[in-house]
């Protein structure tokens, strides 16, 4: 497959795939609304809203967000110069694909903090559905959305031991964050450019010399 074609289907599908998602819960289910995945109490689609990064790690207050989001706009900028340029040279089409996917999964969010604040009303809490498009606008200006987040897979329940400092006895989950389409493009481009990376590192490392190549390298010198 041409590279070309790689970084644009991965862009074009990623983005279906992330937007859909968001504009589907967003429109038919009220905030902290769930609903249980083949019946499963540990594979949930259970929707919140964040104001920052992925799997709902965030900046406080209003100009952390709107730092945060200038600085995705940024980021994704470089990112989309960079990969044009890596497609020019004829790059590895793992490399283009890990960024690709990092590239898709950064504008995926950078949506919803860009756009979805004029466009959908408030979502409330176990309260109303928001609306696409709402004749008395959005819920905040330009640039300052939240993020939709949707995927939660609590797999089990715990207590931490009562040794452990400060957390000793308190209930935990795994895995507690809630993230979305977007969030798994970009860790699985990540995952993706750290193996190309070792991979091309451990092919590039010269092979080590067997204990007698030196003595017949100096007798060969001789």
């Amino acid at each position: 497959m041409k590279r070309e074609r790689i970084v644009f289907l991965t862009l074009l599908l990623v983005l279906l795939a992330d937007q859909a998602s968001k504009i589907w819960v967003k429109t038919h289910l009220a905030y902290g609304e769930e609903i249980r995945i083949f019946g499963s109490s540990h594979l949930l689609i259970h929707f919140v809203e964040n104001n920052g990064m992925a799997f709902g790690i965030s900046l406080g207050g209003d100009y952390g967000k709107l730092l945060l989001t200038l600085f995705r706009i940024v980021a994704v900028v470089f990112l989309g110069m960079y990969l044009r340029r890596a497609v020019q040279s004829g790059e590895d089409r793992q490399l283009l694909f890990g960024f690709s996917l990092v590239l898709a999964g950064a504008i995926g969010n950078i949506i919803d903090s860009v756009f979805y604040g004029r466009i959908f009303s408030e979502s409330s809490f176990h309260g109303d559905v928001a609306t696409l498009f709402p004749p008395e606008g959005g819920y905040a200006p330009l640039l300052y959305g939240r993020v939709v987040d949707m995927f939660y897979f609590p797999l089990f329940y715990g207590n931490y031991p009562d040794w452990l400092p400060w957390l000793g006895g308190k209930a935990f989950v795994f895995f507690r964050p809630v993230f979305n389409v977007a969030d798994v493009a970009i860790s699985l481009g990540v995952v993706l450019l750290l193996w190309y990376y070792f991979g091309s590192v451990l092919r590039n490392r010269p092979a080590a010399a067997a204990p007698g190549d030196s003595a017949d390298q100096e007798a060969e010198e001789e």
